[in-house]
């Protein structure tokens, strides 16, 4: 979860156990619009084992890690810049190949891919700064 999401989550008293729930539904409502498979979703999730995956997607889970936190808070920024950036083509321009530099070719979902929570930040960074 970026610090911004964080401090107002803190702010409004939620924690992690209060955050789970909206943050996997939303998350799974966005892997959907994009297209996403299994394997891409858990990696964007920072997951290895399928079972806590198929979990996850089950909402058998009490509590995410901060890491998955901050994973899925940074998916719903680029999902939110690319709506208001590109209304009607924002879920398809994920896998299209993107000449910036940050992307040196490949597609913002290569980027997301390589299983870094910064790479995540980079996206999120980029599409930000695109919406001025």
């Amino acid at each position: 979860m970026g610090i911004q999401a964080a401090a107002k989550a803190s702010a409004k008293g939620l924690d992690r156990k209060d955050l789970t729930g909206p943050a996997l539904r939303t998350f799974f409502r966005i892997a959907d619009a994009w297209g996403l498979k299994e394997q891409e979703q858990m990696r964007l999730l920072g997951l290895e084992s399928r079972s806590t995956f198929q979990s996850w997607k089950r909402g058998v889970v009490a509590a995410l890690p901060k890491d998955a936190l901050e994973r899925i808070s940074y998916v719903m920024g680029i999902y939110k810049g690319l709506q208001i950036l590109l209304p009607k083509t924002a879920d398809e321009w994920v896998r299209k190949p993107n000449k910036a530099q940050v992307f040196g070719g490949a597609s913002a979902l290569d980027r997301m891919m390589s299983g870094n929570v910064a790479d995540l930040y980079v996206v999120r960074q980029y599409v930000d700064g695109q919406r001025g």
